[in-house]
């Protein structure tokens, strides 16, 4: 029955995962990255004109993405390719949507 746990059930280490990838997606920009990197694979090259923001602040982002698990990265030549890690994460995207 662990499918009917709630948050005051688990262990406060857990919690604090939960608020942390909650933390890192509570920003406007961020889910922008996400929406974009919906639907697969993108560079920074790609990323910087869909937000509209500085190449600086679109690696803080990036950078905050990937040390919270949400996206992970690889090479291709000089450029660093972003993808979202666990797909779970659009349907927390997709939850936050549907209570705006």
């Amino acid at each position: 029955m662990a499918e009917n746990r709630t948050l005051f059930d688990v262990a406060e280490g857990i919690q604090v995962d939960v608020a942390r990838v909650l933390k890192v997606l509570g920003d406007p920009n961020r889910i922008k990255i996400i929406e974009l990197l919906r639907d697969g694979e993108h560079c920074q090259c790609d990323i910087i004109p869909f937000i509209g923001q500085s190449q600086p602040t679109v690696s803080r982002h990036l950078r905050m993405l990937e040390e919270n698990g949400v996206l992970v990265s690889r090479k291709d030549g000089v450029k660093v390719i972003y993808r979202i890690a666990d797909p779970s994460v659009l349907r927390i995207v997709d939850l936050a949507a549907s209570l705006a």
